[in-house]
Protein backbone atom coordinates (compact mmCIF):
# COMPACT_ATOMS: atom_id res chain seq x y z
CA UNK A 1 0.00 0.00 0.00
CA UNK A 2 1.31 3.74 -0.57
CA UNK A 3 0.27 6.16 1.24
CA UNK A 4 0.02 9.85 -0.29
CA UNK A 5 -0.18 13.00 2.40
CA UNK A 6 -0.13 16.60 0.50
CA UNK A 7 -0.41 20.42 2.36
CA UNK A 8 -1.33 23.34 0.94
CA UNK A 9 0.56 25.69 -1.51
CA UNK A 10 2.97 27.72 0.27
CA UNK A 11 5.71 30.11 -1.40
CA UNK A 12 9.50 29.59 -0.96
CA UNK A 13 10.04 32.18 1.42
CA UNK A 14 7.18 30.61 3.75
CA UNK A 15 8.55 27.12 3.21
CA UNK A 16 12.45 27.77 4.40
CA UNK A 17 14.61 25.20 3.65
CA UNK A 18 13.57 22.07 2.62
CA UNK A 19 15.19 18.25 2.95
CA UNK A 20 13.93 14.70 2.13
CA UNK A 21 14.34 11.91 4.55
CA UNK A 22 14.51 8.25 3.16
CA UNK A 23 14.17 5.11 5.41
CA UNK A 24 13.54 1.79 5.57
CA UNK A 25 13.11 -1.19 8.53
CA UNK A 26 11.31 -4.07 10.00
CA UNK A 27 7.41 -2.95 9.64
CA UNK A 28 5.67 -2.89 12.73
CA UNK A 29 3.11 -0.09 13.96
CA UNK A 30 4.09 3.17 15.14
CA UNK A 31 6.63 4.51 12.47
CA UNK A 32 4.70 6.94 10.83
CA UNK A 33 3.91 8.16 14.31
CA UNK A 34 6.86 8.23 15.16
CA UNK A 35 8.25 10.29 12.28
CA UNK A 36 5.28 12.55 12.02
CA UNK A 37 6.07 13.34 15.59
CA UNK A 38 9.80 14.22 15.36
CA UNK A 39 8.73 16.73 12.14
CA UNK A 40 5.84 18.20 14.39
CA UNK A 41 8.25 18.59 17.36
CA UNK A 42 10.79 20.40 15.15
CA UNK A 43 8.11 22.71 13.35
CA UNK A 44 8.09 20.59 10.40
CA UNK A 45 5.55 21.48 7.48
CA UNK A 46 5.41 18.04 5.67
CA UNK A 47 5.38 18.63 1.79
CA UNK A 48 4.82 15.00 0.61
CA UNK A 49 5.43 12.06 1.99
CA UNK A 50 5.13 8.60 0.62
CA UNK A 51 5.70 4.88 2.01
CA UNK A 52 5.19 1.07 1.64
CA UNK A 53 4.66 -1.98 3.36
CA UNK A 54 6.96 -5.08 1.28
CA UNK A 55 4.24 -8.01 3.04
CA UNK A 56 6.32 -10.64 1.99
CA UNK A 57 9.81 -9.68 3.72
CA UNK A 58 7.50 -7.31 6.69
CA UNK A 59 9.72 -4.52 5.34
CA UNK A 60 8.41 -0.70 5.31
CA UNK A 61 9.92 1.85 2.96
CA UNK A 62 9.30 5.77 3.51
CA UNK A 63 9.89 9.18 1.75
CA UNK A 64 9.19 12.15 3.34
CA UNK A 65 9.54 15.66 1.85
CA UNK A 66 9.12 18.17 4.54
CA UNK A 67 10.46 21.93 5.16
CA UNK A 68 11.47 23.79 7.74
CA UNK A 69 10.69 27.37 8.52
CA UNK A 70 12.96 30.06 8.81
CA UNK A 71 15.14 30.28 10.85
CA UNK A 72 14.76 26.04 10.94
CA UNK A 73 17.37 24.16 12.23
CA UNK A 74 20.51 22.09 10.87
CA UNK A 75 20.34 18.97 8.88
CA UNK A 76 23.38 18.05 11.35
CA UNK A 77 21.22 18.78 14.14
CA UNK A 78 18.34 17.22 12.56
CA UNK A 79 20.12 14.36 11.88
CA UNK A 80 21.40 14.29 15.21
CA UNK A 81 17.97 14.23 16.49
CA UNK A 82 16.55 11.68 14.20
CA UNK A 83 18.90 9.00 15.35
CA UNK A 84 17.49 8.45 18.40
CA UNK A 85 13.99 7.58 16.32
CA UNK A 86 15.72 5.27 13.63
CA UNK A 87 17.60 3.70 16.33
CA UNK A 88 14.38 2.47 18.19
CA UNK A 89 13.03 0.89 14.67
CA UNK A 90 16.46 -0.31 13.49
CA UNK A 91 15.66 1.85 10.39
CA UNK A 92 18.12 2.86 7.60
CA UNK A 93 17.72 6.06 6.64
CA UNK A 94 19.31 9.12 4.96
CA UNK A 95 18.61 12.57 5.21
CA UNK A 96 19.48 14.65 1.87
CA UNK A 97 19.29 18.92 2.11
CA UNK A 98 16.91 19.49 -1.19
CA UNK A 99 19.10 22.35 -1.92
CA UNK A 100 22.22 19.86 -3.28
CA UNK A 101 21.73 18.51 -6.10
CA UNK A 102 23.11 15.18 -7.04
CA UNK A 103 26.93 15.45 -8.43
CA UNK A 104 27.09 13.42 -11.88
CA UNK A 105 29.10 11.98 -14.25
CA UNK A 106 27.59 10.57 -17.53
CA UNK A 107 30.03 8.43 -19.48
CA UNK A 108 29.32 7.24 -23.31
CA UNK A 109 30.98 6.02 -25.74
CA UNK A 110 29.57 6.22 -29.69
CA UNK A 111 25.94 6.69 -29.65
CA UNK A 112 24.94 9.71 -28.27
CA UNK A 113 21.56 9.92 -28.05
CA UNK A 114 20.98 9.39 -24.57
CA UNK A 115 23.89 11.77 -23.31
CA UNK A 116 22.22 14.61 -25.63
CA UNK A 117 18.84 13.73 -24.20
CA UNK A 118 20.51 14.20 -20.21
CA UNK A 119 22.43 17.03 -21.16
CA UNK A 120 19.46 19.10 -23.02
CA UNK A 121 17.46 18.14 -19.51
CA UNK A 122 19.76 19.19 -17.38
CA UNK A 123 20.39 22.59 -19.33
CA UNK A 124 16.74 23.74 -19.26
CA UNK A 125 16.92 22.69 -15.46
CA UNK A 126 14.19 19.19 -16.39
CA UNK A 127 17.22 17.00 -14.66
CA UNK A 128 17.73 17.71 -11.16
CA UNK A 129 21.47 17.03 -10.74
CA UNK A 130 24.86 18.66 -10.93
CA UNK A 131 26.44 17.30 -14.33
CA UNK A 132 30.18 17.21 -13.51
CA UNK A 133 31.16 16.02 -16.90
CA UNK A 134 31.27 13.88 -18.83
CA UNK A 135 33.65 10.58 -19.88
CA UNK A 136 34.53 8.60 -23.00
CA UNK A 137 36.41 6.02 -24.33
CA UNK A 138 36.33 7.92 -27.43
CA UNK A 139 36.50 11.58 -28.91
CA UNK A 140 33.35 11.41 -30.84
CA UNK A 141 31.33 13.75 -28.17
CA UNK A 142 33.96 16.41 -27.08
CA UNK A 143 32.03 19.23 -29.21
CA UNK A 144 28.65 18.29 -27.90
CA UNK A 145 29.99 17.72 -24.43
CA UNK A 146 32.03 21.67 -24.94
CA UNK A 147 29.14 23.21 -26.04
CA UNK A 148 27.38 23.25 -22.98
CA UNK A 149 30.51 24.10 -20.85
CA UNK A 150 31.23 20.64 -19.21
CA UNK A 151 34.77 18.76 -18.79
CA UNK A 152 34.83 16.04 -21.39
CA UNK A 153 37.61 13.89 -19.92
CA UNK A 154 38.85 10.73 -22.72
CA UNK A 155 39.76 7.64 -20.91
CA UNK A 156 40.85 5.65 -23.90
CA UNK A 157 40.19 1.84 -23.08
CA UNK A 158 42.40 -1.10 -24.42
CA UNK A 159 42.92 -4.94 -23.09
CA UNK A 160 46.64 -3.84 -21.62
CA UNK A 161 45.29 -0.68 -20.92
CA UNK A 162 41.96 -1.34 -18.94
CA UNK A 163 43.31 -1.29 -14.98
CA UNK A 164 44.81 1.85 -15.85
CA UNK A 165 41.97 2.99 -17.34
CA UNK A 166 39.28 1.95 -14.83
CA UNK A 167 41.90 3.49 -12.08
CA UNK A 168 41.71 6.74 -14.13
CA UNK A 169 37.79 6.66 -13.77
CA UNK A 170 37.95 6.09 -10.03
CA UNK A 171 40.09 9.25 -9.66
CA UNK A 172 38.09 11.50 -11.35
CA UNK A 173 35.00 10.19 -9.43
CA UNK A 174 36.61 11.12 -6.45
CA UNK A 175 38.11 14.34 -7.70
CA UNK A 176 34.72 15.85 -8.98
CA UNK A 177 32.78 14.50 -5.95
CA UNK A 178 30.46 12.27 -8.18
CA UNK A 179 27.59 10.66 -6.30
CA UNK A 180 26.14 9.23 -9.60
CA UNK A 181 27.53 7.92 -12.74
CA UNK A 182 25.25 7.20 -15.41
CA UNK A 183 26.44 5.31 -18.33
CA UNK A 184 24.23 6.77 -21.24
CA UNK A 185 25.25 3.37 -23.74
CA UNK A 186 28.64 3.56 -22.16
CA UNK A 187 29.96 -0.29 -24.12
CA UNK A 188 32.75 -1.09 -22.28
CA UNK A 189 32.41 -4.06 -19.36
CA UNK A 190 33.38 -2.42 -15.92
CA UNK A 191 35.17 -5.14 -13.29
CA UNK A 192 33.41 -6.02 -11.09
CA UNK A 193 36.21 -4.14 -8.78
CA UNK A 194 34.57 -0.76 -10.01
CA UNK A 195 30.93 -2.29 -9.91
CA UNK A 196 31.57 -2.98 -6.03
CA UNK A 197 32.88 0.40 -5.27
CA UNK A 198 30.09 2.31 -6.97
CA UNK A 199 27.15 0.15 -5.97
CA UNK A 200 24.14 1.44 -5.96
CA UNK A 201 25.19 4.99 -7.74
CA UNK A 202 25.97 3.59 -10.92
CA UNK A 203 22.88 3.29 -13.61
CA UNK A 204 22.90 1.76 -16.80
CA UNK A 205 20.81 1.89 -19.56
CA UNK A 206 20.16 -1.45 -21.38
CA UNK A 207 18.43 -1.68 -25.05
CA UNK A 208 15.75 -4.22 -24.12
CA UNK A 209 13.62 -5.64 -21.22
CA UNK A 210 16.06 -7.81 -19.33
CA UNK A 211 17.46 -10.35 -20.37
CA UNK A 212 16.51 -10.41 -23.80
CA UNK A 213 18.28 -9.67 -26.57
CA UNK A 214 22.29 -9.44 -25.15
CA UNK A 215 24.79 -8.63 -27.12
CA UNK A 216 25.70 -7.15 -30.56
CA UNK A 217 23.62 -6.15 -32.79
CA UNK A 218 20.06 -6.36 -30.22
CA UNK A 219 17.73 -4.92 -33.17
CA UNK A 220 18.67 -7.13 -35.27
CA UNK A 221 18.06 -9.74 -33.15
CA UNK A 222 14.52 -8.37 -32.50
CA UNK A 223 13.87 -7.92 -36.28
CA UNK A 224 14.28 -11.61 -36.54
CA UNK A 225 12.61 -12.88 -33.74
CA UNK A 226 9.78 -10.94 -35.32
CA UNK A 227 8.99 -8.80 -32.04
CA UNK A 228 6.01 -6.25 -31.64
CA UNK A 229 7.14 -4.59 -28.32
CA UNK A 230 10.71 -2.99 -27.90
CA UNK A 231 11.33 -1.22 -24.60
CA UNK A 232 14.39 -0.54 -22.41
CA UNK A 233 15.41 -1.27 -18.90
CA UNK A 234 17.32 1.21 -16.48
CA UNK A 235 18.85 -0.26 -13.81
CA UNK A 236 21.92 -0.39 -10.75
CA UNK A 237 24.91 -1.82 -12.21
CA UNK A 238 26.34 -4.79 -10.44
CA UNK A 239 29.14 -6.64 -10.81
CA UNK A 240 26.51 -9.64 -12.52
CA UNK A 241 26.43 -8.05 -15.91
CA UNK A 242 23.03 -6.14 -16.57
CA UNK A 243 21.73 -7.99 -13.56
CA UNK A 244 21.50 -4.96 -11.17
CA UNK A 245 18.47 -4.09 -9.31
CA UNK A 246 15.42 -1.97 -12.27
CA UNK A 247 14.87 1.17 -11.67
CA UNK A 248 12.41 1.66 -14.63
CA UNK A 249 11.29 -0.20 -18.05
CA UNK A 250 8.98 1.41 -20.76
CA UNK A 251 8.41 -0.35 -24.14
CA UNK A 252 6.82 0.71 -27.67
CA UNK A 253 4.56 -1.33 -30.16
CA UNK A 254 6.17 -1.95 -33.50
CA UNK A 255 5.02 -4.41 -36.24
CA UNK A 256 6.66 -6.32 -39.34
CA UNK A 257 7.13 -2.61 -41.01
CA UNK A 258 9.77 -1.65 -39.05
CA UNK A 259 12.99 -2.29 -40.89
CA UNK A 260 15.97 -3.23 -37.72
CA UNK A 261 17.16 0.33 -38.41
CA UNK A 262 13.43 1.82 -37.86
CA UNK A 263 13.62 -0.31 -34.63
CA UNK A 264 16.69 0.96 -33.89
CA UNK A 265 15.31 4.96 -34.22
CA UNK A 266 12.43 3.87 -31.71
CA UNK A 267 14.37 2.02 -29.38
CA UNK A 268 16.78 5.04 -29.19
CA UNK A 269 13.77 7.49 -27.84
CA UNK A 270 12.44 4.59 -25.20
CA UNK A 271 16.11 4.49 -23.94
CA UNK A 272 16.53 7.82 -23.59
CA UNK A 273 13.19 8.30 -21.70
CA UNK A 274 13.68 5.67 -19.63
CA UNK A 275 17.27 6.38 -18.47
CA UNK A 276 15.79 10.27 -17.95
CA UNK A 277 13.27 9.39 -15.59
CA UNK A 278 15.69 6.68 -13.68
CA UNK A 279 18.35 9.55 -13.22
CA UNK A 280 15.32 11.71 -11.91
CA UNK A 281 14.28 9.86 -9.38
CA UNK A 282 17.22 8.92 -8.41
CA UNK A 283 18.12 12.54 -7.98
CA UNK A 284 14.88 13.50 -6.27
CA UNK A 285 15.73 10.08 -3.79
CA UNK A 286 12.42 8.17 -4.42
CA UNK A 287 14.65 4.59 -5.13
CA UNK A 288 15.15 3.07 -2.33
CA UNK A 289 16.92 -1.01 -2.41
CA UNK A 290 15.34 -3.80 -1.22
CA UNK A 291 17.73 -6.29 -2.00
CA UNK A 292 17.96 -7.46 -6.11
CA UNK A 293 14.76 -4.89 -6.08
CA UNK A 294 13.88 -1.71 -5.99
CA UNK A 295 11.17 0.49 -4.22
CA UNK A 296 10.53 3.71 -6.16
CA UNK A 297 8.41 6.38 -3.96
CA UNK A 298 7.16 8.54 -6.99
Amino acid sequence: MIVVYMVGCMNEEQRGREFVLTLSCPDRPGIVYAVSSFLVQNSANIVESKQYGQQDDERFFMRVHFSVPPPGREKEALESGFSRVAESFGMSWRLHDSAERVRTLIMVSRLGHCLNDLLFRWRTGALPVDVAGVVSNHEDYRDLTESYKLPYHHIPVTPEAKPAAEARLLSLVEETGAELIVLARYMQILSPEVCKRVEGRMINIHHSFLPSFKGARPYHQAYAKGVKLIGATAHYVTPDLDEGPIIEQDVIRVDHTFSPHRLAEAGRDVEARVLSRAVTWHAEHRVLLNGNRTVTLH
